[in-house]
């Protein structure tokens, strides 16, 4: 019986944010709220389980926007700031629920982690800190609760990078190169989220037209663009010129499929 599941986009932006801190452009300083862009990160939610892919800088607001107050774990693509910034706001889940927060990511990214929040993974912690378990994911599949993950590995210029397919739905940001063996584990979904900074070339992220060709190479009946840069252009602008089966995501964008 196939389980429903409800993505949420918290943000689709790129790791400055859409407006630029500085810049007064067309699409920084619009008045349409889809030229507003947190950092990119997306909520899943079966009946069982919430998860969040990525805490960014903007973690802390993106869970009060929507008012989320349950959260079951934290999947990681990548160690870059923009994805990992916002860690330590889990401290408010652990005290509500009175349990520590499950953290899966790979092990260059959990290197990261340890580096970064030191003070969560030390023998003797400060009160407060806060409680993470973390997992060690590889490119096998895994589980959490009702939820199965399928790791992608895509290219950030050399680093590599995990997507991940969940059921018919696929979530890949922050690349700009993807093998073709790991194609095939795209191909079939429903539904593919993937990045597109900007139409000029870039050395580690999919350009608008690369990632419009690659929607159509993988044959996904529905395609939304995320981790979206004020370069792009405006929203509504942008959507005009694409494709009627591919659309830039925007904040709060959300959708129910199944699993």
């Amino acid at each position: 019986m196939a389980i429903p599941l409800h993505i949420n986009f918290l943000g689709t932006g790129t790791s400055s944010g859409v407006p630029m801190i500085g810049c007064n452009c067309a699409v920084c300083t619009s008045t349409n709220k889809k030229d507003n862009r947190l950092r990119s990160s997306i909520l899943i939610q079966s009946p069982q389980t919430t998860i969040v892919i990525d805490t960014t800088p903007d973690f802390r607001y993106q869970m009060l926007r929507i008012n989320n107050t349950k959260l079951d774990a934290v999947v990681f693509t990548h160690a870059h700031k923009d994805h990992i910034a916002g860690l330590d706001d889990v401290r408010a889940y652990n005290y509500f629920q009175k349990k520590d927060m499950e953290v899966y990511a790979n092990a260059t990214t959990a290197q990261d982690l340890k580096r970064d929040y030191y003070y969560a993974f030390t023998e003797h912690k400060y009160p407060g800190v806060p409680q993470i378990n973390l997992h060690i994911i590889d490119e096998q599949n895994f589980q959490v609760n009702d939820i199965t993950f399928q790791p992608i590995v895509v290219w950030h210029l050399k680093m590599k990078v995990f997507g991940y397919r969940i059921g018919n739905f696929t979530y890949i940001t922050d690349a700009n190169k993807i093998d073709e063996a790991e194609k095939e584990k795209i191909k079939g979904s429903e539904i593919l989220v993937l990045n597109a900074l900007r139409k000029e070339k870039h050395l580690s992220h999919f350009t608008l037209n690369e990632a419009v060709a690659l929607a159509e190479e993988l044959e996904v009946p529905k395609v939304y663009f995320t981790h979206i840069s004020h370069q792009l252009g405006k929203h509504e602008e942008i959507n005009k010129l694409l494709p009627k089966h591919i659309s830039l995501a925007y904040d709060g964008l959300n959708f129910t499929t199944h699993i």
